[in-house]
C-alpha cells in the first residue's frame, strides 16, 4: 500500500510560487538542451522507499497548511561533493492542490498515510478549486470553510 511524505515548503509562500520555481527550472534545463526533471534533495534517504514509489506523493506545507502535493517518481540516494550522503526524490512537474488543512512545523519529513491525506482540490468541488488561494486561506482562518 502507498505512503506519503510531509514536508515543509521552505521559502515558498504560496503553491504560484512553486509553480513559478518549477517553470524556472523546466526553462533553465531547456536552454542548456538538457531534459528537465524536478528533484528536491533532502538530507536523509527514506526507509520506506518501495511503499512511497507505489503511488505516492511528496505533501507540501506551505505558510502552515498542506496545500498542495507532487507525485513521487523515484528515489536516489547519493554522496555529494563533501561526502555527505542525500536523497533525490524526482517529482511529477506538476503540482496538484488539495484541501488545505493546518500543519504544525517540523524539520526534516514525516510520513503520511494515504488515509490521512487531504484529498484533491478538484474533487471537492469546482467553487472551492477555482477560489484564489489566498481567498480560501482568508476564509478557513475565519471559520467558513
Amino acid at each position: 500500500m502507498a505512503v506519503n511524505l510531509l514536508k515543509l515548503c521552505v521559502g515558498v509562500s504560496d503553491i504560484e510560487e512553486l509553480e513559478g520555481w518549477i517553470g524556472e527550472r523546466r526553462a533553465l534545463a531547456l536552454k542548456a538542451g538538457v531534459p528537465f526533471e524536478q528533484t528536491h534533495t533532502t538530507r536523509m534517504v527514506p526507509n520506506r522507499a518501495e511503499e512511497l514509489l507505489d503511488g505516492g506523493s511528496l505533501y507540501w506545507v506551505i505558510r502552515g497548511e498542506i496545500s498542495a502535493r507532487q507525485k513521487l517518481l523515484d528515489i536516489r540516494p547519493f554522496v555529494d561533493g563533501e561526502g555527505i550522503r542525500r536523497c533525490a526524490l524526482v517529482l511529477e512537474p506538476e503540482v496538484v492542490r488539495v484541501v488545505p488543512r493546518p500543519s504544525r512545523p517540523f524539520q526534516g519529513w514525516r510520513y503520511l498515510k494515504t488515509e490521512d491525506a487531504p484529498a484533491d482540490l478538484a474533487q471537492a468541488g469546482e467553487a472551492l478549486a477555482n477560489m484564489p488561494e489566498e481567498m480560501r486561506r482568508e476564509l478557513a482562518a475565519l471559520g467558513l470553510l
